[in-house]
């Protein structure tokens, strides 16, 4: 019969890090946690993300009896600075579509469960992180994400993928807790420029820059601009500054190279410029949370970006896309960036600007602010 060494080894075969075990039984807590923040995560059932329904294992796989967690280490190498300041590290090297890396290790495993008679099912929407933890495998942070005890020297650099399955495993003991030091002084909190962190092991996700880069609605509020920094997609502050995270910050970690060769196509004025076919080419195969219909939600962050670079290099740029496009929170975002940026090309264009706008046009009160930040 197959145990839990055999599967943990046969995990670590197949590049996980760890592997652990909890039941089957559904994440009441975790459901009532949810309950109680439909304003904050009531937007997660309009893009398909039916977190209610995922705490309860049995109504993904009927027959579940327990639940296998694989622990993947997604910052293994060392992605380009210029793309770790831009992007999230766990999007830099996700193949969930392409299918060419870590999915294909899931499906072997898989494969392996089912050559031993077990059904699985890998769902989305179960508490990954929570499952890991009562596990046993790890606690949480204040800035409510998961570190290990064992990988990545007992970092957060880790994604638990959650293997629901029909075979009864005896399961670890759980350790669902917030184990950061007490010489810890809120570091996360206090780097977390959008206020999205509580301080209680709680976040309001709609705060978070992760979320503002890729679900969030309209043109983003003139307030978070500046706090959201250089993130065109994802963010890590609360993982770079944290003390756990130290110690794996410091490895002398391998070259992704994989990383490497399409870092080009991740290039600022490349992403501000492209078109559909760019887009789903080159970009949308490794971040894919934003359909081709949102392409102005990437074109507004990259002109944020732009603006809070102070980099002048980008306003022929920025002037150019301004041209090119005719969303609305586009071209706001946009003034806003020649504003930031400000100097005589901006404001001449700018004034150029105005002319295609009646007063009380949206575009036109940020250009109208624009201007006067440029002068």
């Amino acid at each position: 019969m197959i145990t839990n060494s055999d599967i943990i080894e046969k995990a670590r075969a197949l590049g996980f890090v760890d592997a652990g075990f909890t039941t089957a039984d559904p994440f009441d807590e975790h459901k009532h946690l949810l309950d109680a923040m439909q304003d904050e995560y009531g937007w997660a059932q309009t893009v398909g993300l039916d977190l209610i329904n995922g705490t309860n294992p049995r109504t993904i796989l009927p027959e579940a009896q327990s639940i296998i967690v694989l622990l993947e280490l997604y910052f293994s190498k060392a992605y380009p600075r210029h793309l770790e300041g831009v992007f999230g590290r766990c999007y830099l090297d996700d193949d969930r579509v392409t299918g060419d890396g870590l999915s294909l290790r899931i499906k072997a495993f898989r494969s392996y469960l089912r050559e031993q008679g077990i059904a699985s099912k890998v769902p989305f929407n179960l508490p990954h992180r929570v499952a890991a933890a009562r596990a046993g495998m790890g606690g949480f942070g204040k800035n409510c994400l998961f570190y290990s005890h064992t990988a990545a020297r007992g970092s957060s650099w880790t994604l638990p993928i959650a293997v629901v399955v029909d075979h009864p495993f005896e399961p670890g003991v759980p350790t669902i807790e917030t184990n950061c030091p007490d010489w810890c002084r809120n570091a996360c909190i206090a780097a977390c420029p959008t206020r999205a962190l509580k301080g209680n092991s709680r976040i309001d996700p709609r705060r978070c820059i992760s979320y503002l880069t890729y679900f969030g609605r309209g043109i983003t509020p003139m307030e978070l601009r500046e706090p959201m920094g250089m993130y065109v997609y994802g963010c890590d502050r609360c993982q770079n500054v944290c003390p756990r995270n130290q110690a794996w910050l410091a490895c002398d970690l391998p070259v992704n190279e994989k990383v490497a060769a399409k870092a080009d196509a991740f290039d600022l004025p490349l992403l501000l410029h492209m078109d559909k076919a760019y887009f789903e080419a080159r970009i949308w195969p490794h971040m894919f949370y934003m359909s081709y219909e949102d392409i102005w939600r990437w074109k507004m962050n990259v002109a944020r970006v732009m603006g809070n670079s102070r980099d002048r290099a980008y306003l022929p740029d920025l002037i150019r896309a301004f041209d090119e496009n005719t969303d609305d929170r586009v071209l706001g975002m946009i003034a806003w960036a020649l504003g930031k940026l400000g100097g005589p090309d901006a404001v001449d264009a700018l004034t150029r600007f105005t002319s295609r706008f009646t007063v009380d046009h949206p575009v036109r009160g940020e250009i109208d602010l624009a201007l006067e930040s440029a002068a």
